[in-house]
C-alpha cells in the first residue's frame, strides 16, 4: 500500500525522471488529455464577436468611393442637411476635403436609426 501511495505522490509531485516509464506515462496522459477532450468538454471557446470601431466609425473602400459607416449619436441631426453636414463634419477630418455623394439611414429591426453610410468622393 505504500508503494501504491509512493508512486501517486511521484505522479502528482512529478517527480520522476524523464525517460523513466512513469513519467512518459504522465506525458501520455497531459496529452490524451489535450488532444482528446476538446470532443467531449465544451470550452465555450467561441471566436471574438465583430465588434463595431471604439470610435463608431467604419470605412470600406467601393471602387473610386469610400463608404463611411457612422454610428447615429455621432451625428445627431434632425433633417436631412444636418445629417448632411455632421457626415461631412465626422468625415473630413479623417478624410480631408471630399464630396459626400449619398447619405443614408441604417435602421434596426424595429426602425431605429443605428447609423448613417455615407458615400463620399475625393
Amino acid at each position: 500500500m505504500a508503494r501504491v501511495w509512493r508512486t501517486i505522490k511521484g505522479y502528482l509531485f512529478w517527480t520522476y525522471d524523464r525517460g523513466s516509464f512513469h513519467y512518459d506515462v504522465m506525458v501520455t496522459v497531459i496529452l490524451l488529455f489535450i488532444f482528446i477532450s476538446p470532443h467531449y468538454i465544451d470550452f465555450k471557446d467561441q471566436p471574438a464577436e465583430h465588434l463595431p470601431h471604439p470610435t463608431g466609425i467604419t470605412i470600406t473602400p467601393q471602387g473610386n468611393d469610400f463608404v463611411y459607416e457612422v454610428a447615429a449619436p455621432i451625428v445627431d441631426a434632425q433633417d436631412e442637411a444636418m445629417v448632411r453636414a455632421n457626415l461631412l463634419r465626422v468625415i473630413e477630418p479623417i478624410s480631408g476635403k471630399v464630396t459626400l455623394v449619398k447619405a443614408d439611414p441604417v435602421r434596426d429591426s424595429s426602425g431605429h436609426i443605428i447609423s448613417y453610410r455615407a458615400v463620399v468622393r475625393k
